[in-house]
């Protein structure tokens, strides 16, 4: 073999064990970035900002009300509008876990729902689609109660 292919092949195994690293972090980078829009969406409730609620909401959005399923963007943002109305949030969020898939194209985003009283009463799941332009919009969202066990 000719120095010129060995360097070749020096430098190819090079760059594929470099490869290696940097996807770890960043999967962690992009773990931390949904991290983050969670909780700016989250405190678009705070903030009592409809219009900054809806910036995060992809167009195919699904939340979960109950039973029924709300259905894109529109549907979504309509049936939340009312619990900006009020002066004081009806409730607060925000991510415990996050985990994105290998591919970095989506995500899940888990934790608690808390009342004004400061009690944990529900945990909402949040799935997050990466877009083109690297920004992460939810797809999905769905309550559910938290049992109080302690009442028989």
């Amino acid at each position: 073999m000719s120095r010129k292919s060995l360097a070749v092949i020096a430098c190819l195994l090079m760059m594929m064990g470099c490869s290696v690293a940097p996807q770890k972090v960043a999967m962690e980078e992009l773990r931390a970035q949904v991290e983050e829009t969670e909780r700016a969406f989250a405190r678009t409730m705070a903030d009592r900002d409809h219009e900054a609620f809806m910036s995060f909401l992809s167009e195919e959005a699904v939340f979960f009300s109950g039973e029924k399923a709300l259905m894109g963007k529109q549907q979504v943002a309509t049936a939340w509008k009312s619990l900006y109305e009020a002066v004081d949030a009806p409730f607060s969020w925000e991510p415990e876990q996050v985990v994105v898939l290998d591919s970095g194209t989506l995500a899940l985003s888990t934790g608690p729902v808390i009342s004004p009283d400061g009690k944990i009463y529900a945990r909402f799941t949040s799935i997050w689609r990466r877009q083109a332009s690297g920004e992460w919009k939810v797809v999905f969202d769905k309550g559910c109660e938290v049992c109080d066990c302690s009442q028989p």
